[in-house]
């Protein structure tokens, strides 16, 4: 990996003591609350999609094609959405830098709501042949694009709004809401299971994604109250804004953005396995009845949803890399009994699989990754980096995952262990990179070198 270079590497210095500038308590709690809440609707979202692909959409969308074919591609039209995320990233960076956090947190929030909203009033391949999948597609990938800025975002507004001591614990809220709206998205998913197969095929599944809409206005009003991180005002006033973030974090800050990738990518793999394609593995090859995996992602997401807090206090105790680098190494180690467990058909044992692989790759990991990322980073390029760095490391990560393991299954006839291989390598990669990265505990996010820039050298004094 390239290491930092000029005109702000240049000013590299070993670390100076974290200054203080963090918010008043009104605008934490404010921080805290449009972290929570945009993050509940982005994850409400995806799940509600998600589910639906592994449950409807293969009915819905792609009628004439056998069930193991129709739910590849379900899963392929849910992983445009993963690929969009990094054009979203790479649009919506460019103003989190020069504007400000709050303007693009509010304007991502709005593109992903109404998106959402728009899948509800589709027509199915039945009424208009292929124009539906087309259109389903087309829905997906401004859902996506909205995706791209949102949760980097969050963390970067909370990180930098933090008062020193107290960055891990606020950021991981961020991820607090993401299993918010898992939780949400399976509520949503279980009533909507109350009614006959015929209203849900006909109806029920559109109820579903028009929900999103109540969520959406919650979201916007309570983010047009947001003030702008105290770092960003600094940078205001010194007149430090880049005119080029995205540029700049390609010139200057390579680095630290291939460990955000590398470090998320299993992450991200391991994440989208559990939240998706185990939805589909536990009906269609297990035979779970439909009806119990809503109920078992909401136990799982909540419980991942109270890790979150956890891991990002132990962070703030001990420090961020021992933190992750142990739930990753569990995480290399968790596959193969994950679906020796899911494989029992108990359903104590799949409720116990599934709520480990959301405490800690669900939820955990992210919750120390929201003021990890953030802090490995300079103050001109914060939320660029931040973006590029995940949302690349998404389409490598969660956006193929549960494609590349509904085909696995398929090519290897059922077998669950090459499933288990993959997300094990994918997780390896994330641990090594990982191993590379430096301690940002606490770190001065005022600072415009980025954490792994090299001190300079002190000069050996003379002696006479």
């Amino acid at each position: 990996m390239d290491t930092s270079t000029g005109p702000i590497a240049s000013d590299s210095a070993p670390p100076a003591p974290a200054t203080d500038t963090s918010a008043d308590p009104g605008a934490v709690r404010r921080a805290a609350w449009a972290g929570l809440v945009g993050t509940a609707l982005e994850q409400y979202d995806f799940v509600i999609y998600g589910t639906a692909s592994a449950l409807v959409f293969g009915d819905l969308f792609f009628p004439n094609a056998t069930p193991a074919v129709a739910l590849l591609a379900s899963f392929a039209a849910y992983a445009v959405g993963f690929a969009a995320r990094p054009l979203g990233g790479l649009f919506f960076s460019r103003y989190g830098d020069r504007l400000g956090r709050k303007w693009v947190l509010v304007t991502t929030l709005f593109l992903m709501g109404v998106s959402t909203f728009a899948i509800g009033l589709l027509p199915t391949y039945s009424q208009v042949g292929l124009l539906a999948p087309a259109l389903l597609v087309l829905c997906r990938f401004f859902q996506g694009f909205g995706a791209g800025a949102e949760q980097s975002g969050g963390a970067t507004l909370l990180t930098e709004t933090a008062a020193v001591g107290r960055r891990g614990r606020l950021a991981s809220l961020v991820m607090t809401g993401a299993a918010l709206g898992t939780v949400l998205g399976a509520l949503a998913w279980i009533l909507a299971q109350t009614l006959s197969e015929e209203a849900l095929m006909a109806w029920g599944w559109r109820v579903v994604f028009a929900s999103s809409l109540v969520v959406t206005v919650v979201a916007v009003l309570i983010r047009r109250r947001l003030s702008e991180s105290p770092v960003f005002q600094e940078l205001k006033k010194q007149h430090e804004k880049p005119k080029s973030p995205v540029a700049e974090v390609f010139q200057h800050g390579r680095k630290p953005m291939l460990l955000v990738l590398f470090m998320n990518v299993g992450i991200s793999a391991q994440s989208y396995t559990y939240q998706v394609f185990m939805a589909s593995y536990l009906v269609s090859t297990v035979g779970v009845d439909s009806s119990f995996v809503p109920k078992v992602l909401m136990i799982g997401a909540t419980c991942g949803g109270i890790a979150a807090i956890g891991f990002g206090i132990l962070s703030d105790r001990v420090g961020r890399r021992p933190v992750y680098m142990a739930i990753l190494a569990a995480l290399v180690l968790l596959p193969g009994p994950t679906f020796i467990a899911l494989n029992t058909g108990s359903p104590y044992a799949i409720t116990v699989a599934i709520i480990i692989g959301f405490v800690l790759a669900g939820q955990g990991a992210v919750g120390v990754q929201m003021s990890y990322f953030p802090e490995l980073f300079g103050s001109r390029y914060r939320y660029a980096g931040v973006t590029l760095g995940r949302e690349f490391s998404s389409v490598l990560g969660g956006g193929v995952a549960p494609l590349i393991c509904a085909s696995l299954l398929t090519a290897f006839s059922g077998s669950w262990v090459p499933v288990a291989a993959y997300m094990t390598l994918m997780m390896i990669i994330s641990l090594v990179a990982a191993r590379m990265a430096p301690e940002t505990r606490d770190r001065d996010l005022t600072l415009l070198t980025d954490a792994t820039a090299l001190p300079k050298p002190t000069p050996e004094k003379s002696t006479s």
